[in-house]
């Protein structure tokens, strides 16, 4: 769900250092589309089962997100320790994942009304749009307001998994967030996840040499799938009522 593991030691490294990788994130580029496409088809599998075994989805789901989340500290250490050909498929399979875990808060989304197919477009261009502009600022960031950005967006993300690992408990037992507050959590997940971009324009070239594209390409899917996924929420919470 988050991309803060290791994120201190990123911080500790950067810090008063030139650019080691200034061509890191074009390089990471193909990777991260390569993988949100890898994510889409998963969503679109797991609308199927959804369709046409709704029982089978809870279980397969909840083996998906605890095998993901196994799976992304393998794939980062492996990634990070230049390993690219267990690293592809880590991360291929880790993309596919977190689609098919996905893909049951876009069919909330397409049964939501104000939402549907058009929301998730909406989403989706909002992730666009955003590493355009983010590309622009985060390039440009001087270290002092590099520096800052990246401590503040580190605790505000790591708040935020606090926050949803609580809904996501609670929800078990069948307690359910207020309609307010989904919008609140939402809204600000997608402000810290907006800065997140930010940041990774800042702290991927001066943390990551131009060979190590992968691990920068995994922050920035993170960053971007989870944007995506905030927006979204905050799209199915403006127009559900209690």
């Amino acid at each position: 769900m988050s991309n803060t593991s290791n994120f201190r030691n990123a911080i500790r490294e950067a810090k008063n250092q030139a650019l080691v990788g200034p061509n890191v994130i074009a390089n990471a580029l193909p990777y991260v589309g390569g993988g949100l496409v890898l994510t889409a088809l998963a969503a679109y599998g797991g609308l199927g089962v959804i369709r046409t075994n709704p029982g089978l989805f809870m279980p397969t789901v909840i083996g998906a997100v605890i095998l993901e989340l196994i799976l992304f500290f393998v794939a980062q250490n492996v990634a990070e320790k230049g390993n690219k050909a267990v690293a592809l498929p880590l991360l291929a399979t880790y993309s596919l994942l977190s689609g098919y875990t996905l893909s049951g808060l876009i069919y909330l989304a397409l049964r939501t009304q104000g939402v549907g197919i058009q929301g998730i477009g909406i989403a989706a261009l909002g992730c666009g749009i955003t590493f355009i502009a983010a590309r622009q600022v985060g390039s440009n960031l001087s270290d002092s307001d590099g520096m800052a950005l990246t401590k503040t967006i580190n605790l505000g993300v790591i708040a935020l998994v606090v926050v949803c690992l609580a809904q996501f408990g609670l929800s078990l037992f069948g307690v359910y967030t207020p309609n307010w507050l989904e919008i609140a959590i939402s809204g600000l997940g997608v402000l810290l996840f907006v800065g997140a971009s930010v940041v990774d324009f800042y702290i991927l070239p001066r943390t990551y040499s131009d060979e190590q594209y992968l691990p920068a390409a995994l922050s920035m899917y993170l960053t971007y799938i989870n944007l995506f996924v905030f927006i979204l929420r905050l799209l199915i919470a403006l127009n559900s009522r209690d």
